[in-house]
């Protein structure tokens, strides 16, 4: 028995990096997954390989139609919707305050926030006549504490987390959970996109991550897609409003290493 027998889902951003990653273990586990993207070549590749328990849509998020239209194909192609993990993102508009251009942070609100609203807009009255399910989003650690992000990026993150807290009070009487995952430093395509596309590269922001974390390593798609299945399934039921921070300890503080000598080396105490 898989951990999702029986459940819907629909991942946006499932074509890749945590989307992908969290479709491909959603389906090992038994749902049936919904994966919408603008990528329509791999997502459909992606859909390909999973065989019948996935199917591509091509969705672009800040399209209101086009999120109505990805709820309502998982309910044509499966016959409900247990999940909707508002996923798909971009790391936006960047650099001073003064230099952002209006269109530039409309466009990164758009996806990053108005997207999760749409997801939870219309996922929620299948899930209310249902009597279940889970909503989940991505947020950041950057929508936690500042600096680990851009400006408009960390906003957004963070509105996200404030969105979730309130539409988990109202969909709670309904059996319908509404959380947040907050990743840290994880290597995923958006990440890796800033940088040379080389195997170096990759390993140089892998390094960067590593030192920058107390768990000395950089967090993965996988890391975050198995947070995303606890939040799923039927094991986190008394779970709402939450927003699980998965990133290595990174909001936890510096690593104990990195500590100033006086903090973690013993001397005898003195009276």
């Amino acid at each position: 028995m898989g951990r999702l027998d029986g459940k819907v889902a629909v991942i946006t951003g499932g074509a890749s990096g945590i989307g992908e990653a969290t479709a491909r273990l959603f389906v090992a586990e038994g749902a049936r997954v919904v994966i919408a993207d603008i990528q329509d070549a791999r997502g459909a590749a992606v859909a390909a390989e999973l065989g019948a328990s996935a199917v591509f849509q091509h969705a672009d998020v800040t399209g209101e139609g086009d999120v109505k239209a990805t709820v309502d194909r998982a309910v044509t192609a499966f016959g409900r919707l247990d999940c909707m993990f508002n996923n798909a993102g971009l790391l936006g508009t960047v650099g001073p305050i003064e230099d952002i251009p209006v269109d530039e942070y409309e466009l990164t609100m758009q996806v990053l926030l108005r997207s999760v609203f749409l997801g939870m807009k219309y996922a929620s009255p299948v899930m209310r006549a249902q009597g279940s399910g889970s909503i989940i989003s991505t947020s950041s650690v950057a929508g936690i504490i500042a600096g680990d992000g851009p400006h408009i990026y960390a906003t957004a993150k963070a509105a996200v987390i404030q969105l979730t807290k309130s539409v988990a009070l109202e969909l709670a009487e309904h059996r319908i959970r509404v959380n947040a995952i907050c990743p840290g430093a994880t290597v995923t395509p958006l990440v890796l996109a800033g940088v040379p596309n080389t195997p170096q590269a990759e390993d140089a922001v892998k390094a960067a991550f590593t030192r920058y974390q107390p768990i000395p390593r950089a967090g993965e798609s996988i890391d975050i897609a198995q947070a995303a299945l606890w939040l799923a399934s039927d094991e986190s039921t008394f779970v709402t409003g939450q927003a699980i921070v998965v990133d290595g300890g990174l909001t936890t503080g510096r690593p104990w290493s990195k500590q100033p000598p006086p903090f973690r080396t013993h001397t005898p105490m003195r009276r």
